[in-house]
């Protein structure tokens, strides 16, 4: 069934933002094949390469990913000696992922990926920075409204 103005699909903003999404990463994966590693992989070494040091819990966060999703990543980051997962003395539970000297040396080949990226899509950083921003916001609004709604599911 479609709507006089198109698909009921089309018109869905989560539709729209899964399209997008998809699409951002279809543009990094040249520029990340070059370095040998997936979008997911890029995004934990970019807060490796920011951070240096953190705990696989810290990391989830950051990245907002959960332990059963980052840990096949890590394990093989780890495999090409990007990075270093060592368990807490102190707590056997919390295991630190830190970068690695071969993980830094890759740095200086991805360095400039965001200059890269942001120049293939033809928009100017004014328009990029304007379209983070708000971003951001509707996923403040949106993990809002997750969480109210989850509560209100709770109570009911």
């Amino acid at each position: 069934m479609t709507t006089e103005s198109g698909s009921t699909l089309d018109r869905l903003l989560c539709f729209a933002l899964h399209s997008a999404s998809r699409a951002f990463t279809n543009l990094y994966r040249p520029f990340l094949d070059e370095i040998g590693l997936t979008y997911p992989q890029y995004l934990v070494m970019l807060v490796l390469w920011e951070r240096e040091s953190l705990t696989v819990k810290e990391l989830g966060g950051l990245l907002r990913l959960d332990s059963g999703t980052l840990s096949p990543l890590l394990k093989r980051l780890q495999a090409r000696d990007l990075l270093v997962r060592t368990r807490s003395e102190a707590d056997e539970r919390s295991v630190r992922v830190a970068v690695t000297e071969e993980g830094r040396a890759l740095w200086q080949r991805a360095r400039d990926i965001p200059q890269r990226m942001v120049s293939a899509t033809g928009m100017d950083l004014g328009e990029v920075e304007q379209l983070r921003t708000t971003l951001e916001a509707l996923t403040t609004t949106l993990n809002d409204a997750a969480n109210r709604v989850t509560e209100n599911r709770e109570t009911n």
